[in-house]
């Protein structure tokens, strides 16, 4: 079977089109009689006039192919081992489907809920500002990338095979597009059943998902983990521990200081939301009045210097909505995300500066490994006592550059409400001071962002874990514990659904090393 490929442009009405597209492609390799073609990436190219689509095209002679890539392939479990996770987020959700697939039987404790049982704890944030801290935006099934934007796009494509985790995805109800645009995203009106379908597959070969189950305690011995004990105080023997929490679940790295388990800490970002009227964004991107049918909401991406620090846009959703994201009370930390459709009128961006050693280096002789988680729950915490509720701190953007208290606050998003306030002094000043340079900067380089119909809301802080967990590089074992497995976002190794989701495989695949090197 003879293949090749090539680039076809085609403008934004004609991107669906399969008129449209065969016109293109036989422009440039003349009839398709008897030939075959796929379209295998796109991308939206807005940087000059006409705004159009690249997109990848693979043409092929003969029979369509039986494409196998990325095929998942489960049976009856065949080995007696049993891998214990902790966490049900992506990286525990694809260690456990990895471990199917070798007939290996996974066992997974999540703290929260199922997915339709979490709904009614956010519903409670966001109507009647009651927050549980067990269940939350963060914590649950599915973890935090349950109610994300679903986006899917990542630079750790070395790291293991994207494409499967995509194709598990599509076989579990995602739209097929995601294999084919640039950037792909799922939606959070989605992902809920998608989760709930990747439970119900786990299950079906084998697996056993224990909800409301959280790791509190842990027994060492000979330089493994023995045994795991739940809040309940029931005990369970363990042979390999997967740990796939969050970024969010401070309560684990608390657990592994007071057991002199190694943990060290990291850099992270943190700052605050950022929305603009979506019509906004769409104007300065495209350089139009009006966006149009067939042009998505547009996104952006920025990155400056700003007083020795990296200032720079974290997780934008357009047309989305800033949602709530605390897990404890007395704090105040907010997150975003959007429909599949990202059909609302709000444009939102995470926009956060690098926190680093010399930033938490006070903390250091009190909280040891902690000192950077410890540097993160102050800020959130004096947040909080801005408002003494699940109502965010905020101001408009110009009004935070100029350093004044806002008079009025424009239409936000945020359910829970916002409250004038002036982040500079909530925020440290290191943060608030590159914040104010960084967004003078990114108003030069788009023009009409630097508007005071933006609101800025405070907090983002939870953009990475401010802790790692270290491990081996070749065994990605604790580098003291031989039987635990740090994985994904908590541990200090993935930022996204789809890192974390690569890192669970790619843990499997240790594991599995281990095994056939002991055997």
């Amino acid at each position: 079977m003879e293949t090749n490929e090539l680039e076809i442009i085609l403008l934004p009405e004609e991107v669906h089109s399969t008129e449209a597209q065969i016109k293109e492609i036989e422009k440039a390799v003349g009839s398709l009689d008897g030939r075959h073609f796929q379209i295998v990436k796109r991308s939206l190219d807005a940087r000059k006039k006409p705004i159009v689509y690249r997109c990848k095209v693979k043409i092929w002679e003969g029979d369509l192919p039986q494409d196998e890539q990325g095929r998942w392939n489960f049976s009856t479990l065949s080995l007696p081992r049993k891998v214990h996770i902790v966490g049900f987020g992506p990286a525990g959700m694809y260690a456990a489907l990895s471990l199917l697939e070798q007939g290996i039987q996974p066992i997974i404790w999540e703290r929260g809920k199922s997915v339709k049982e979490r709904r009614r704890d956010l519903a409670a944030i966001n109507k009647e500002r009651k927050m549980n801290p067990e269940s939350n935006y963060c914590f649950g099934e599915g973890g935090a990338g349950t109610y994300s934007d679903g986006k899917l796009y990542t630079r750790s494509k070395k790291r293991g095979d994207v494409h499967r985790v995509l194709q598990s995805l599509i076989d579990h109800g995602a739209d097929p597009k995601i294999s084919v645009d640039a950037h792909p995203h799922i939606g959070t009106n989605k992902l809920p059943g998608i989760i709930e379908n990747i439970r119900q597959t786990i299950l079906k070969y084998g697996g056993e998902i224990h909800f409301d189950t959280k790791l509190t305690d842990l027994e060492i011995q000979e330089n493994r983990i023995s045994s795991i004990q739940n809040q309940r105080g029931e005990w369970e023997q363990i042979e390999t521990l997967i740990l796939a929490t969050g970024h969010s679940a401070r309560d684990i790295f608390e657990l592994f200081h007071r057991r002199g388990i190694a943990l060290e800490a990291k850099p992270f970002a943190l700052g605050v939301r950022v929305e603009h009227p979506q019509s906004i964004i769409d104007q300065i991107q495209y350089k139009q009045a009006e966006r149009g049918e067939f042009l998505p909401p547009s996104s952006y991406s920025l990155v400056t210097q700003a007083k020795g620090n990296g200032v720079f846009s974290f997780c934008m959703c357009p047309g989305g909505i800033i949602a709530p994201a605390a897990t404890d009370h007395q704090e105040m930390v907010v997150n975003g995300w959007s429909p599949s459709k990202r059909n609302g009128k709000f444009a939102n961006s995470g926009m956060v500066v690098t926190v680093n050693p010399q930033h938490w280096a006070h903390l250091e002789s009190e909280h040891g490994p902690l000192a950077a988680l410890e540097f993160q729950k102050q800020v959130e915490q004096r947040a909080f006592e801005a408002t003494q509720s699940l109502a965010a701190p905020a101001q408009r953007l110009e009004d935070f550059i100029q350093n004044r208290l806002s008079a009025d606050l424009p239409e936000c998003s945020y359910l829970p409400g916002v409250v004038s306030a002036n982040l500079n002094t909530i925020l440290p000043s290191f943060i608030a001071e590159s914040l104010r340079e960084g967004l003078i900067d990114f108003g030069k380089k788009m023009r009409g962002y630097r508007t005071n119909d933006a609101i800025l809301v405070g907090v983002e802080s939870r953009t990475s874990s401010p802790v790692r967990i270290p491990r081996d590089r070749e065994t990605l074992r604790h580098i003291h514990l031989q039987n635990l497995y740090p994985c994904g976002e908590g541990p200090g190794y993935a930022g996204g659904i789809m890192s974390a989701a690569l890192d669970g495989m790619a843990v499997v695949q240790a594991i599995l090393a281990s095994v056939n090197t002991n055997a």
